[in-house]
C-alpha cells in the first residue's frame, strides 16, 4: 500500500509573536522550493493584533493552528477497504474478506456507517441457525440467491426480495410434498416435470432447479401464471441447500450497537487501551464529520509515524507545542540562548545572535539561490522590524539592518512608515482583558529549578502604556498562581524612549531586578532605562542574579 506524503510543519513557540509566525511562512516556503516536498506553516498560538495587522497588510492566511503533535489515528496506516452494502450476501463478505486479508467488514450507507459484521458472526450464522424461514426474516434479495448459487433467473424479476415462506428440499413424491409445502415457500428441487408442476400449484415463492436441468416451456409459463420465480443453478441438491442460507443480507446480522470507532484526530495513546479491552481485532475510522474512512487494527500501533516538525524562534520545551517529545523535530532555526529541548537523533540546528530569526532565514535564502517574492519579503521584513524594535533593540546587529532593508526594498514598502503602523496596531489593547495582554508574547523560562515568566508590550506612546500598565499591574500576581510561576515579570516598552517599565510579581523579584539593574524598585514595578530587550538585557540578568 502507497504512503501517504505527509506535510511537515514548520511551528513557533506557543504565544507566537510577528517573527515566530513569519518565519514560519517563509521557512515553509523555501523548505517547499528547496526540496519539493510538503512543508506547512502552523502556529501554536492565538496571534496577537501587531501579527493579525502585518498577515492583512501583505494578503496572507494566518497558519492554521497546531495545538498537540501527538501521534494520532491520522498517522497509522489505515487500511482503506471500502464499506460494504448490508444488501451483500454472507458469501460475498466472506469472500472479500478472505481476499483483504481481515476478519471484520465494516458496513455502509454511502458514507455512513452501519455496522459491523466479522468472519465469527458469518461462522455463527451458518453453524447455530437452523430456521428454515430465516431467508424471509432477512428479506433475501432474489439477486443474492442468484448470485450465491452461481445460478440463473430463468422466470421473474431479479429485484424482488423473499417474504414469506420457508426453504425446503422436494425429496418426496408430489403426493407427500402436498403435505410439507406451503405457499410462499422456496422449494429446492431436480428436473421432474411433475415435481415442478406440483410445487407452482402449492403457491411456491420460487424454485431452484438443480444441475443446470432445462426447464419446459409449459413449466416456465405456469409459473409466470403462479407468480412463481424459477432459478437454474448447476449446483446439486445438497450444495444448493448448503449455500442457500449464505445468501442472506449481511445487514440482518451486523452489529449496530456499542460499536467502538475511533476519529481520524483521536491521539493513539488515549485508544490503546480501548482497543486492548475489545476482542476483535479491526477499528472503524471516522473523520470529524463521522463518514467512513477506513480500518485500524493493533498491528498498525507499530507503524505509527510520529509527526514530523521543524521548531523556529525557540528552542525551549516550555514554549513549544504540546506533545512535542512525541514527535519528530527534523531542525531548530532560532536566535535564542540554548534551551531544553532534547531529540532523539541528531537534527539541523543553526542558531545564530541576530536580531530575528527572519533575518537567518532571509540568508538561508541568499545562501540557497532562491528569489525572495515581494509578500514573503514583506513578512520577514514586518519580522525584523518587530523583533529589534525598529532597530532600537541592542540584539539588532548590522546584518539585520541590511536584512531589513533589502526585504523592504523587495517588498516596495517605507520601513519606518510601517513600522510605526505595526506598532500601534500591536499596542492597541482596548478591548484585551489584562490575562490576554500579559500572554499576547509571553515565554517561560527554568532557571535553578525555578520557572519564570517574562511577558512583553511595546509602543511609540506612553499615554497607551500607562493605559496597559493600570489594566496589567492587579493580574499579575493571580496570572503567576495560574501559569504556576515562581516569578513574573512584564516589560512596558517605550520605543522612542528605549525603556521600560518592568512590573513583577513573586516573593523574590524585586530583589533580583534590584541586585540584576543596580535600582530601586518600587511596589510593584521598575524603570529600566536603556532596557527594552527581553533577550539580550532582561532575561540574561534575571539568569545570571539567580545563579548567583
Amino acid at each position: 500500500m502507497a504512503t501517504e506524503k505527509r506535510s511537515i510543519y514548520v511551528v513557533g513557540h506557543k504565544n507566537p509573536d510577528t517573527d515566530s509566525i513569519c518565519a514560519a511562512i517563509a521557512y515553509a516556503n523555501l523548505k517547499c522550493r528547496i526540496t519539493g516536498e510538503k512543508y506547512e506553516a502552523r502556529r501554536a498560538g492565538n496571534l496577537n493584533e501587531e501579527t493579525q495587522f502585518v498577515l492583512k497588510k501583505f494578503g496572507v492566511k494566518s497558519p492554521k493552528f497546531l495545538g498537540d503533535v501527538r501521534t494520532q489515528v491520522r498517522d497509522m496506516e489505515i487500511r482503506k477497504l471500502e464499506g460494504a452494502s448490508g444488501e451483500m450476501s454472507l458469501k460475498e463478505a466472506w469472500e472479500k474478506m478472505k481476499d483483504a486479508g481481515v476478519v471484520t467488514l465494516c458496513i455502509t450507507r454511502g458514507n455512513e456507517l452501519e455496522g459491523l459484521i466479522t468472519t465469527g458472526d458469518i461462522v455463527t450464522t451458518y453453524m447455530d441457525v437452523y430456521d428454515s424461514d430465516i431467508l424471509s426474516s432477512a428479506r433475501t434479495g432474489y439477486r443474492n440467491i442468484v448470485e450465491t448459487l452461481e445460478g440463473k433467473l430463468i422466470v421473474g424479476n431479479i429485484d424482488d426480495c423473499v417474504e414469506k415462506g420457508k426453504v425446503v428440499v422436494a425429496a418426496a413424491s408430489p403426493e407427500m410434498m402436498e403435505n410439507f409445502i406451503k405457499p410462499g415457500d422456496i422449494v429446492i428441487l431436480g428436473n421432474r416435470y411433475e415435481t415442478q408442476l406440483c410445487a407452482i400449484e402449492m403457491s411456491a415463492s420460487c424454485l431452484i432447479v438443480c444441475e443446470g436441468a432445462e426447464i419446459a416451456s409449459t413449466i416456465q409459463k405456469q409459473a409466470q401464471e403462479h407468480n412463481c420465480r424459477i432459478i437454474v443453478t448447476p449446483h446439486d441438491t445438497f450444495t444448493v441447500a448448503r449455500l442457500i442460507n449464505q445468501s442472506m443480507p449481511i445487514r440482518h446480522f451486523m452489529r449496530t450497537d456499542n460499536m467502538v470507532t475511533f476519529h481520524m484526530d483521536d491521539y493513539i495513546e488515549d485508544i490503546q487501551q480501548v482497543m486492548a479491552q475489545m476482542r476483535h481485532r479491526y477499528f472503524p475510522v471516522l473523520d470529524d464529520k463521522d463518514r467512513y474512512v477506513g480500518m485500524i487494527s493493533r498491528r498498525n500501533f507499530l507503524g505509527a509515524r510520529k509527526k514530523q516538525i521543524i521548531l523556529v524562534d525557540h528552542n525551549e520545551k516550555s514554549q513549544a507545542v504540546q506533545g512535542m517529545d512525541g514527535a519528530e523535530i527534523l531542525e531548530i532555526i532560532d536566535h535564542h540562548r540554548l534551551g531544553t529541548v532534547a531529540t532523539a537523533g541528531p537534527v539541523f540546528f543553526r542558531n545564530q545572535p541576530l536580531g530575528s530569526t527572519s533575518t537567518i532565514i532571509y540568508l538561508m535564502y541568499l545562501e540557497n539561490h532562491i528569489t525572495i517574492d515581494p509578500t514573503t519579503a514583506g513578512l520577514m521584513c514586518a519580522a525584523i522590524l518587530s523583533d529589534t524594535l525598529m532597530y532600537r533593540s541592542p540584539t539588532c546587529t548590522a546584518v539585520d539592518r541590511k536584512a531589513g532593508a533589502d526585504l523592504a526594498q523587495i517588498a516596495g514598502i517605507d520601513a519606518e512608515e510601517f513600522a510605526k503602523e505595526m506598532f500601534r496596531a500591536g499596542s492597541n489593547l482596548s478591548s484585551k482583558t489584562a490575562d490576554e495582554i500579559i500572554h499576547q508574547d509571553f515565554k517561560k523560562f527554568t532557571v535553578d529549578n525555578q520557572t519564570i515568566g517574562i511577558g512583553q508590550i511595546n509602543s511609540m506612546s506612553a499615554d497607551e502604556l500607562e493605559e496597559i500598565r493600570k489594566k496589567v499591574l492587579p493580574s499579575l500576581e493571580k496570572e503567576m498562581t495560574q501559569d504556576g510561576l515562581d516569578m513574573i515579570f512584564f516589560m512596558l516598552t517605550n520605543i522612542l524612549k528605549e525603556s521600560s517599565e518592568v512590573a513583577f510579581a513573586g516573593s523574590k523579584a524585586g530583589g533580583i531586578l534590584e541586585n540584576g539593574f543596580g535600582v530601586s524598585a518600587g511596589e510593584n514595578s521598575v524603570m529600566l532605562g536603556g532596557v527594552v530587550s527581553r533577550k539580550k538585557q532582561l532575561l540574561p540578568t534575571i539568569v545570571e542574579t539567580i545563579q548567583q
